[in-house]
């Protein structure tokens, strides 16, 4: 009897690749692209993307390796694998913009700001016109008794009314910091000790109101475009343009009011406190009035001053007794 060859029986190859083995773990838990997104609060444009293995409309590679695992986790696949997965597949594409340039903001010390200018250009004025007036008049030296009067009804000329629109507003120093979503976008709020305040995906109309006692809370944001900064009720410019993200932006209401006009944000409550210990320490060494008067007590009393006639005798009374010894 001849010998038949029997080959093991092979099955399905398993896939290799992250979008088909996403693909496969959702199809085998039987949800639908729109019950994975409401689990996962992932937009359901990600999950296309991810499936599809198109990672360049994904906002960064971290997401794109949170957004897998998120995905792996709700179909009941192997998020570690996934995560692994979707890495290499990064590295193979090639290196991407950064995912965050930290926010700088502008220096209002580099140039002068508008209102400098306008009391600079009237100062300026002010002196050419006097200087035409002293150069190229008698104004100074005396005119004639019709300049006078002029001049004297000028100054008692009463001074217009100021309307209310001539009233500049106090510029804000502090106050309720609002953040409010206008579109889907990822948030995250920190304090100086990196204790997270709030962290998750805002849909369109969420707000957070950050915590007046929070330790100099920060932002760590995506898109900076679609979050909405208000200081007590009123709109602020936004943090960034949206063309990347931002992190380590400070968002407490001094931190806000100093943005809006436009002066340098106050030291953190660490640098004060650093400061005021150092102050401390410089200025302990001074004596107390106690230490000052038990040294003036120590100090022996100047032996009074001897006239002549006072040490002639006292020469002549050691001489008398060093002569009548024996």
């Amino acid at each position: 009897m001849d010998d038949v060859e029997t080959e093991a029986p092979t099955g399905p190859t398993p896939p290799q690749d992250a979008k088909a083995m996403l693909r496969a773990a959702r199809e085998a838990s039987g949800l639908t692209l729109t019950e994975v997104a409401t689990r996962t609060r992932v937009p359901i444009r990600h999950l296309e993307a991810l499936e599809a293995g198109d990672y360049a409309t994904l906002p960064s590679p971290t997401y794109a390796v949170g957004f897998a695992r998120a995905h792996a986790r709700a179909t009941g696949g192997d998020e570690v694998e996934i995560a692994r997965v979707v890495r290499t597949e990064l590295d193979r594409i090639g290196p991407r913009t950064p995912e965050y340039v930290p926010y700088e903001t502008a220096d209002p010390t580099r140039e002068p700001s508008r209102n400098v200018a306008v009391i600079a250009a009237g100062l300026a004025l002010a002196v050419l016109i006097l200087a035409i007036l002293f150069y190229g008049t008698n104004f100074f030296s005396g005119g004639s008794r019709n300049d006078t009067v002029a001049t004297q009804q000028v100054a008692t000329a009463p001074a217009p009314p100021v309307t209310a629109a001539q009233v500049k507003p106090t510029p804000p120093t502090g106050g309720q910091v609002t953040l409010t979503a206008t579109d889907e976008v990822w948030l995250r709020v920190y304090d100086a000790d990196n204790k997270t305040l709030y962290l998750g995906t805002m849909k369109p109309g969420d707000r957070y109101d950050v915590p007046a006692d929070a330790n100099d809370p920060m932002i760590n944001v995506g898109r900076p475009d679609k979050l909405q900064v208000t200081l007590n009720g009123a709109n602020t410019p936004p943090l960034g343009s949206g063309e990347r993200a931002i992190k380590d932006v400070r968002v407490s209401g001094a931190a806000i009011a100093a943005r809006v006009n436009g002066t340098p944000e106050p030291a953190s409550d660490a640098a004060a406190s650093s400061a005021a210990a150092s102050s401390g320490s410089t200025g302990g060494n001074a004596p107390t009035p106690r230490q000052t008067t038990q040294s003036a007590r120590r100090t022996p009393p100047a032996a009074p001053r001897l006239t002549e006639t006072q040490r002639a005798n006292i020469e002549a009374a050691r001489a008398l007794k060093a002569g009548n010894r024996p």
